[in-house]
This record gives structure tokens, C-alpha cells and sequence, in this order.
């Protein structure tokens, strides 16, 4: 049975004092590798999760969010470069004013009745996904004096089964708020620029939505950072 180990020139530190609720939860003892054996990797299937409107988070309601409609697309990629089918990919994120559809987010900016801000979708036979969304806003948050959070999506990957579970999030190009962000300077220098989306104008849909494009890649040289399982 395969165990991957994690690596530490690519992930964030479990414990990131810049970042300071990780002081609270961090594993005080280097943890344990794990194999996956077949309970693990067997159970019930994902294929059936998937809503007609999943993928586009802008018709989930009856009327259109506020916003900057976006596109957002890539694939999701092993170590050698092949591309992984039929991984779910979930997603969700602020509205357009940066803030969240959760009764925990109460700053003082306007919920938009219109847009929930979850989406889900499988990766297709080679390896693409694609959402349709508004491009979320920048929040303020209790981590330090003056501190806000860059736009940003939160990302979720399933592999065969709920074990397989990795999460991350993706960035916007030539953000202002990169330098001032700890959750995103937690992570590797040389790693951080593989959160970050480029702007496509090939996928762009003429006088609908603009497009940034996302590759994911699991594991390897290359690979994207990933957050801490209960982060």
C-alpha cells in the first residue's frame, strides 16, 4: 500500500506563528504516516453528488448575484503530469463584498441573497473541471491589527473516497493584500506562486465573464500546497 509523506519545501508548517490560530491546533508531536488499505479507499461512490447547477454558482438562485461573473478552470494532475478523472473538486468561497453565506460571518458587509458561494463538480476523462462564479472580495479578519485576506476560492479534492480528502486555496494574480496575508506567506516562497490563478483570455466569454485558469497537481516536484487536513 502506497504513504505519502508530506513535504515540508511545499506545504505550510502545521505551526505558522504569523498565522495564530495554528498555535492552537498544531500536532505537538510529529505525526504518525498512516498507509491507506482497502477500508480506507473502499466505500460509497461520489459520482452521485454532483446538482445540474453545481458547477455554476450564479444560477443556483433565481435572480443574478452582484458581481464580476468569472470563469474558473484547469485540471487536476498527478506527479508525471497525467491528468486525474473523476476526482470531486468542491468549492466555496465570499460573495463580491467578501463576505460568507455563514451565520458566524457578521462583519459589515451585504449578503447577496442570490449567491450561496459552494459549487461541486467532477473532473472529466482528462482531468478538467470548470466553474462559473463572481470573483470574491477581500475580508477582514482577527488575525492581527488591520488584517485582511487576499481574494481567494477554497478548493476541495476527493479522490476514490472520503479519506482522500485535500484542500487548498487559489489566489488571483498581482494581489495588493500577498504581502500582508500570513495563511498565504505560510506557505513556501518558491511554492506560494502555484496558489496563485493566471488570467485567460482565451477561456474569456465575450460580454459574459472573464476567465482564470487553476492547475492542481497532487503530488511531486510541482506540486500545489495544500492545507493541514483539519485547517
Amino acid at each position: 500500500m502506497h504513504q505519502y509523506v508530506r513535504a515540508d519545501d511545499v506545504h505550510p508548517p502545521l505551526d505558522s506563528p504569523e498565522y495564530k490560530s495554528t498555535g492552537l491546533r498544531h500536532p505537538t508531536q510529529a505525526p504518525i504516516v498512516v498507509p491507506q488499505r482497502l477500508t480506507e479507499v473502499t466505500g460509497p461512490l461520489l459520482h452521485g453528488t454532483i446538482g445540474p447547477n453545481d458547477h455554476d454558482l450564479t444560477r443556483q438562485h433565481a435572480g443574478e448575484p452582484q458581481g464580476q461573473r468569472i470563469v474558473v478552470t484547469g485540471r487536476v494532475l498527478d506527479s508525471d503530469g497525467r491528468p486525474v478523472p473523476d476526482t470531486l473538486v468542491e468549492v466555496w468561497q465570499a460573495n463580491a463584498a467578501g463576505r460568507y453565506a455563514h451565520v458566524n460571518d457578521t462583519w459589515a458587509a451585504p449578503l447577496d441573497p442570490n449567491f450561496t458561494g459552494g459549487g461541486r463538480v467532477l473532473t472529466n476523462s482528462l482531468g478538467e473541471y470548470s466553474f462559473t462564479t463572481i470573483k470574491p472580495g477581500a475580508y477582514p479578519w482577527g488575525n492581527h491589527h488591520n488584517a485582511w485576506r487576499p481574494a481567494h476560492i477554497h478548493f476541495s479534492l476527493f479522490g476514490q473516497a472520503f479519506t482522500q480528502r485535500l484542500v487548498t486555496q487559489m489566489y488571483f494574480p498581482d494581489d495588493p493584500l500577498f504581502a500582508f496575508d500570513p495563511i498565504y506567506r505560510s506557505a513556501p516562497e518558491k511554492a506560494r506562486e502555484r496558489m496563485v490563478s493566471a488570467f485567460d483570455m482565451d477561456a474569456t466569454q465575450p460580454a459574459w465573464a472573464l476567465a482564470f485558469r487553476w492547475d492542481i497537481v497532487l503530488r511531486g516536484r510541482d506540486q500545489t500546497p495544500f492545507e493541514e487536513p483539519h485547517a
